[in-house]
């Protein structure tokens, strides 16, 4: 927990990821970006702050869903 300085406190989640994990994820939030409207403009922005987080484009599109899921059987 995070105290912001304003009295409120904010919670930040640790979150393990597989490879196959990640690169769903970075695709879905990567697939919401074009559908939103100047209104959603703070989903937007919280959208870019995860995207940030996870590794670049490059990374991601070199990790192979097939291979991932295919080691996990």
């Amino acid at each position: 927990m995070v105290d912001t300085g304003d009295g409120s406190e904010v919670f930040h989640y640790h979150l393990e990821l597989t490879p196959a994990q990640m690169k769903i994820t970075h695709t879905a939030l990567k697939s919401l970006l074009p559908r939103r409207t100047g209104e959603e403009h703070d989903v937007h922005r919280v959208i870019h702050e995860v995207l940030e987080k996870l590794p670049d484009e490059h990374s991601i599109r070199a990790i192979s869903l097939d291979d991932e899921l295919r080691g996990r059987e």
